[in-house]
């Protein structure tokens, strides 16, 4: 299968995927966070850096529930517009 480059859109939501977890970790090791959600420490390494932009929903669903992050959250996070983040910054 042939797999199509990422549009600038997908890397950017990619990448807000990865803070939003690094977020949600906080002080606890992503050993423990990959262990307890069943995926490599090397899967969540190379999401949190972005360099999994589009990652399987069952692993993001998996990260999400260890985190105690709900999908819903998680969705709303990475699919607002980076305007509307860089905004949110703005007037915190």
């Amino acid at each position: 299968m042939v797999r199509l480059p990422l549009t600038p859109a997908e890397v950017e939501r990619g990448q807000r995927l990865g803070a939003l977890l690094r977020r949600a970790r906080g002080e606890r090791s992503m050993l423990d966070i990959a262990l307890d959600a069943h995926v490599s420490p090397e899967t969540l390494r190379k999401i949190e850096s972005g360099r999994v932009a589009t990652p399987a929903f069952p692993t993001i669903a998996a990260i999400a529930d260890v985190l105690g992050l709900s999908l819903d959250a998680v969705w709303a996070e990475i699919s607002r517009p980076e305007h509307d983040v860089t905004r949110e910054r703005l007037t915190a």
